[in-house]
């Protein structure tokens, strides 16, 4: 499949700017792939489709305050610094992203804060954009990761063109956000709330966690015609044996495993056994999952309405059908669902 058959309309009106006033309360479209219908419900209306024993997947990753504003040394010039990953504890090394990234050179020193007690160098060019910083900060670690998040605000997307307000902090992070460590929320996770979970728990469906740190690999734009040629950028993924034994066990018995989410799909595909069953894992995924592709895993799928050409769609496509998931878009686009971050939801059976 080519890069252009992943490009569609899409109205910028659509792009959700807030989330829905109650997580559970966006719209869900249900994509039938034996049927090939296609039904409108609201999010809490998930809880019909499942039923006891059937296993749920939630990427447990806390999204942490990764978007910082410095000013370079002498000009006093406004930087954006992405925090991406910490490459050294002990050194205070990072990989960040830059913006604007042509002034931001090896040797230029940034400071953050009022006090500017927090100063970064950098040390290397990684890409473009991406720059490697080593923080000086004269306390210990905890007080340099405390400072950190102080100065960080929430790393909502770039195409949210309002400023970060006060409930994004809670509304930008699902419910079940545990282990730290990603720069975007898994959204499919967002419309899950405390309620709506403890309905699904009293009727039996099971929860197993697995942790992917979402990085730039998952939004990253593919720029190449061809998508075999696309590489992704790693992600931190872990799955450890009490979800392996959920999942293996449902797979066993033939239940509905759905992934919330193309995070927690990607986790558990990069996990698989030769004899198709799950596997733990501690360690990096590049995983990129495009048409034509067997899931060997979850035989369902919660997804938010993504954009054109992104890698996100390209997975949603994969698995529900590259024709099904086109009719489907066309009718999302005509229903005004709202698409991206804080958008609607998608369950494929």
């Amino acid at each position: 499949m080519k890069l252009s058959h992943f490009n569609f309309e899409l109205p910028e009106e659509l792009l959700a700017e807030y989330p829905a006033e109650n997580r559970d309360e966006s719209r869900l479209m249900v994509l039938n792939r034996k049927e090939q219908t296609i039904e409108h419900k609201m999010f809490k209306d998930i809880i019909d489709y499942f039923d006891e024993k059937d296993v749920m997947i939630l990427n447990d990753t806390k999204v942490f305050p990764a978007r910082l504003y410095g000013n370079k040394e002498k000009t006093g010039a406004r930087i954006e610094v992405f925090l991406l990953r910490e490459l050294n504890e002990e050194q205070r090394l990072w990989d960040v992203l830059v913006d604007p990234a042509r002034k931001i050179r090896i040797g230029n020193k940034l400071y953050f804060g009022d006090d500017e007690t927090l100063v970064a160098e950098v040390i290397d060019n990684t890409t473009s954009r991406g720059r490697t910083l080593r923080f000086l900060y004269d306390g210990s670690y905890k007080e340099f990761r405390t400072k950190l998040t102080q100065l960080g605000e929430t790393p909502l997307p770039k195409y949210i063109k309002r400023g970060v307000e006060a409930e994004d902090e809670e509304r930008y992070q699902t419910i079940f956000a545990e282990n730290e460590g990603a720069v975007a929320a898994p959204t499919a996770g967002l419309h899950f709330s405390k309620h709506l979970l403890k309905r699904l728990e009293i009727k039996g469906v099971d929860f197993a966690k697995v942790t992917l740190h979402v990085g730039l690999g998952t939004f990253n734009p593919v720029e190449v015609e061809d998508l075999s040629k696309h590489k992704m950028d790693s992600e931190e993924v872990t799955i450890k044996p009490k979800a392996v034994e959920q999942i293996n066990t449902a797979l066993k018995e033939r239940r509905r495993i759905c992934a919330v989410g193309t995070t927690a799909m990607r986790a558990v595909e990069s996990a698989v056994s030769s004899s198709h069953t799950l596997n733990e894992i501690d360690g990096w995924t590049n995983k990129f999952i495009f048409p034509p592709y067997d899931f060997s895993i979850a035989n369902a799928m919660i997804t938010n309405f993504h954009t054109p050409k992104s890698t996100l769609l390209m997975m949603a496509s994969a698995f529900a059908g590259h024709d099904f998931i086109k009719r489907a878009y066309e009718e999302a686009v005509k229903e005004k669902y709202k698409f991206y971050s804080y958008g609607d939801a998608m369950l494929i059976i």
